[in-house]
């Protein structure tokens, strides 16, 4: 399938095989020329590194996605592993509804209920009105439900209880940020 340059992603790997970025087929081409990454063939059992010479001469399987160049029909790679970078980078959550629904794991702080991501709200323990401020140790994940009940109370007005204390979250592993919105199978071998 002949396919344009920014439509797709690339897994990026550490020299460890540790997933680390996602990119673009076009950055990982030129990651793949200048030397500074190798694409993985992956296929029959195998994961095989492949420099970009020999890369150019694999051929475009029925599964893989292909790019169009002046010299024919080129294998777009799915997953990169990095030459000389060993490091695995740490990233911070940013402050956002998606940010504490994973600081809080999906899960009200004054129930406990697993929730899903439409039935989530932030909610402020001192609330706004009372000079609550908007921030990760004052918001929690709330149930809709709760957080409507709970309106401009404290918890302990409302005859809630928090489950833990809000805390700013910990850097965690760039690995943990990434997503297989593509559903790509060779990257399940390298995610969690």
């Amino acid at each position: 399938m002949n396919q344009p340059l920014h439509s797709s992603t690339v897994l990026i790997l550490n020299r460890n095989w540790q997933a680390i970025d996602v990119k673009t087929p076009a950055q990982a081409f030129a990651m793949m020329a200048t030397g500074a990454a190798r694409a993985l063939d992956i296929g029959a059992g195998a994961l095989l590194p492949v420099s970009w010479q020999d890369w150019l001469s694999l051929p475009v399987r029925e599964q893989d996605t292909g790019v169009g160049t002046p010299r024919g029909l080129v294998r777009s790679p799915t997953v990169l592993v990095l030459a000389r970078y060993s490091r695995m980078p740490r990233r911070c959550l940013s402050f956002s509804r998606r940010g504490l629904w994973l600081r809080d794991g999906g899960v009200c702080q004054y129930s406990g209920r697993r929730l899903q991501f439409d039935e989530a709200n932030i909610d402020h323990v001192i609330p706004r009105s009372r000079g609550g401020a908007t921030s990760w140790e004052n918001c929690v994940l709330a149930d809709q439900r709760v957080n409507h009940r709970k309106g401009d109370r404290t918890p302990g007005e409302a005859g809630l209880r928090l489950l833990r204390a809000p805390l700013p979250p910990r850097d965690l592993p760039a690995s943990a940020f990434i997503r297989n919105a593509h559903g790509m199978a060779d990257w399940q071998l390298f995610l969690p």
